[in-house]
């Protein structure tokens, strides 16, 4: 018997993060009444609009005491290769 259901589209991945940032990530996900995909997916969508705004306007500035996306990628990304 065929059933008129749309095809799954998403795709499943695995991902690694450290304890600290899994335990902070769930505690986010479990306030917000969100899935944990939920949360990395709406992450990803900021991530991914911030970098197309930074792309489109090089004087576009973040708030003074708010660090962007990048900026913190680039200060974590940093901390790693320093230990």
């Amino acid at each position: 018997m065929f059933y008129n259901t749309p095809m799954r589209i998403a795709k499943t991945i695995c991902i690694t993060l450290p304890p600290d940032l899994l335990k902070k990530a769930q505690k986010l996900a479990a306030r917000e009444h969100r899935t944990m995909s939920e949360l990395f997916r709406e992450a990803v969508r900021h991530y991914m609009k911030e970098e197309a705004g930074n792309e489109q306007s090089a004087e576009r500035r973040v708030p003074e005491g708010m660090p962007s996306a990048s900026g913190v990628i680039h200060s974590f990304r940093m901390e790693k290769t320093e230990k």
